[in-house]
């Protein structure tokens, strides 16, 4: 993204010579810049999500904000409109409430959670184990 707002002016030379496809480049360096940085933070967070186990509530994330929101406001914006703006609305949404459950949770709890799964599934006694060791 920063590399992209630094270079607005010069950054379609690396696809185009034509001048005028380079003018009508430059004039959307903002729109490119916010779509790069969210398609690189929303899978992150999404993954994150999911592997924290909530596949279930990320799947209805991800159905709201790009089928019930992000697609309506798209072909609004887009055709209605004539703006030309797509689904990103819905990926900058999903974004935010992801960011939002993350910032929410209590990774303390989830820590805990994820040790007693540990002493139940993996047969061994984890603090039997550490208390052997420091013995």
């Amino acid at each position: 993204m920063i590399v992209i707002l630094i270079t607005k002016d010069n950054f379609s030379l690396i696809f185009t010579s034509d001048k005028h496809l380079q003018q009508a480049v430059a004039k959307l360096p903002y729109l490119l810049g916010i779509t790069v940085l969210l398609n690189s933070v929303q899978p992150v967070i999404s993954g994150v999500a999911i592997g924290g186990g909530w596949q279930a509530m990320v799947a209805y994330i991800n159905l709201g904000c790009y089928y019930i929101f992000g697609h309506p406001l798209g072909h609004l914006l887009g055709y209605t409109a004539k703006l030309g703006v797509s689904m990103i609305c819905g990926t900058a949404l999903q974004t935010l409430l992801l960011l939002f459950v993350l910032y929410k949770t209590n990774w303390n709890n989830e820590m805990e959670q994820a040790t007693n799964r540990m002493r139940k599934w993996g047969g061994e006694d984890i603090t039997a184990e550490n208390g052997a060791q420091t013995a």
